[in-house]
């Protein structure tokens, strides 16, 4: 049988042992190395605090979650800060805040009146994780293989959460519930939620300067902590593999299940994302190996396009740094490039969350419940929205074809900017309404927009090169592997089963099933 992704001839080695072996052959991208030592503090600490790990298998389908977990749960709200909760990272929640139990993939159609195209817009819905975001899902990705392995040690190591948003908060509530001090950084201009939420979970939060797009100000953090501090543990997640991985399993196979069993009978004709992290496109990559066909865009905001004219900028949609390529982004397997004006959706933001623009959309003939379920789109989930109309239009799309894309989000986490917006602007009238539907969601056109061949691809990713080997210590041998070795991406995919394997391992050892 292949060990991550290798067709060995050295079946007679423990397994554990063959993990060693292959690191040597192979730099692994999820280290999975044990360190014994480490890993009995992890044990004991998991031991004390009643902390049971789920395997990304037990995400995917929660029916095989144990049924006395499941029992535990119902006395456990969705946000509480109880290790139960690492079994409520799916997106298959009930959505519901205290108590429930799992059901279908939580997902939202947005219809034609709405979006004014006639293909079929689907959205997985990020607001029923625990937190209200979906990178608890990352985040945990990014934490618990370094943790079974003892690489990690909760007792010694600090984790830092480098981030642009929801990805502190979700480092910072994982590491919580597995019983790990945090350190969270982020720009000291993101939203006033994620602060007041931070400091009440992280033990230290840094802020650095500028907003979402200074990236680099926060890679510079991190260097300066690495020199200053011995006991810290730092989850990058633009180069953290763990981040790709769990998006290319769970979410992947969330949006495909989805669709074989709402949609199968329409063409699957796109993906649509805007980058951030890259973690989530990592999802592109499961769903194009099923279906082949489908074409994979990703996004970013017209004021820094990166990927779009090498240029750079500053914006305000929350949740998709930039200025520069994640090294866990497979840029080869991108179709298209889509920038988004941040200013269409901060019009659409007010259009849909303040009492004028439900008036108005209702008028319109959008029915009330789809106005109420219009909360669930965050900033940077109406950008998504809006990259899947633009997507519709350029393709020319039909009711016969659906577009697939997440709501990373909800608006539960920008509250301050709605007050932000009246205070800047005034109050939002009719006729703002009127203005923002016609212009910012009917009105979308086929601009920013650039459909990718094999050069303009691999222009995007020499952009890496700039960030990860020139200021970040990556090898430019890995670079070029990532776009010329076809087996690069698949010895990432082809960790699942082991990490999986020592969950399971590290649980018996913990001995509360």
């Amino acid at each position: 049988m292949p060990i991550l992704g290798f067709n060995t001839s050295f079946a007679f080695f423990p397994y554990f042992e063959k993990l060693k072996i292959v690191r040597f052959l192979l730099p692994l991208m999820i280290d999975l190395v044990i360190n014994d030592r480490n890993l009995e503090d992890s044990i004991r600490r998991a031991r004390d605090r009643n902390i049971i790990i789920p395997t990304f298998k037990q995400q995917k389908d929660p029916t095989k979650i144990p049924s006395t977990i499941l029992e535990e749960l119902k006395d456990v709200g969705l946000w509480d800060f109880h290790p139960r909760n690492l079994f409520r990272i799916t997106w298959k929640n009930e959505p519901i805040s205290k108590g429930g139990g799992f059901n279908g993939v939580n997902y939202f159609e947005l219809p034609s009146e709405l979006t004014g195209v006639k293909a079929r817009i689907v959205a997985l819905v990020g607001k029923f994780f625990p937190t209200g975001a979906h990178k608890v899902g990352a985040t945990f990705g990014c934490l618990v293989p370094s943790l079974i392995t003892g690489q990690f040690n909760p007792i010694l190591h600090k984790a830092v959460w480098p981030s642009t948003g929801n990805y502190c908060r979700g480092g910072a509530y994982d590491a919580t519930l597995l019983s790990c001090e945090s350190i969270a950084i982020l720009p000291e201009e993101m939203s006033e939620e994620r602060f007041k939420w931070l400091q009440s979970v992280a033990g230290e939060i840094i802020k650095t300067p500028g907003s979402e797009s200074n990236v680099k100000e926060i890679f510079d953090k991190v260097w300066e902590l690495k020199r200053s501090r011995e006991n810290i543990f730092v989850f990058n997640q633009f180069d953290e593999f763990g981040n790709y991985l769990w998006h290319y399993e769970v979410t992947g196979h969330a949006i495909d299940e989805v669709y074989q069993t709402k949609f199968n009978s329409k063409n699957f004709a796109g993906l649509v994302l805007t980058s951030g992290s890259a973690g989530t496109l990592g999802c592109g990559d499961y769903l194009k190996q099923i279906h082949p066909h489908l074409k994979i865009a990703a996004g970013e905001a017209l004021q820094c396009p990166t990927m779009l004219l090498n240029g750079y900028g500053a914006h305000t949609i929350e949740g998709i740094g930039d200025k520069h390529i994640p090294w866990i982004h497979n840029v080869k397997n991108t179709d298209m490039v889509i920038a988004i004006d941040d200013n269409d959706t901060f019009q659409l933001m007010r259009l849909f969350n303040e009492p004028s623009g439900h008036k108005y959309l209702k008028e319109i003939g959008i029915h009330e419940d789809v106005i109420d379920k219009l909360q669930l789109l965050g900033i940077s989930s109406i950008a998504n929205m809006l990259m899947a109309i633009k997507f519709a239009t350029y393709y020319e799309l039909t009711e016969d074809d659906v577009v697939f894309t997440v709501f990373t989000d909800s608006m539960e986490l920008y509250q301050s900017r709605l007050i932000e917006a009246k205070n800047n602007l005034g109050d939002f009238s009719r006729d703002d309404a009127i203005k923002a539907y016609y212009t910012k969601l009917d009105g979308q056109k086929m601009d920013n927009m650039l459909e990718l061949n094999y050069l303009q691809r691999k222009r995007i990713h020499h952009l890496k090169y700039y960030t990860w080997v020139e200021q970040q210590g990556k090898h430019v041998d890995e670079l070029n592997r990532q776009w010329y070795d076809p087996n690069y991406w698949k010895q990432i995919q082809q960790q699942t089963d082991a990490i999986d394997g020592l969950i399971e391992s590290f649980n018996e050892k913990v001995g509360l099933l």
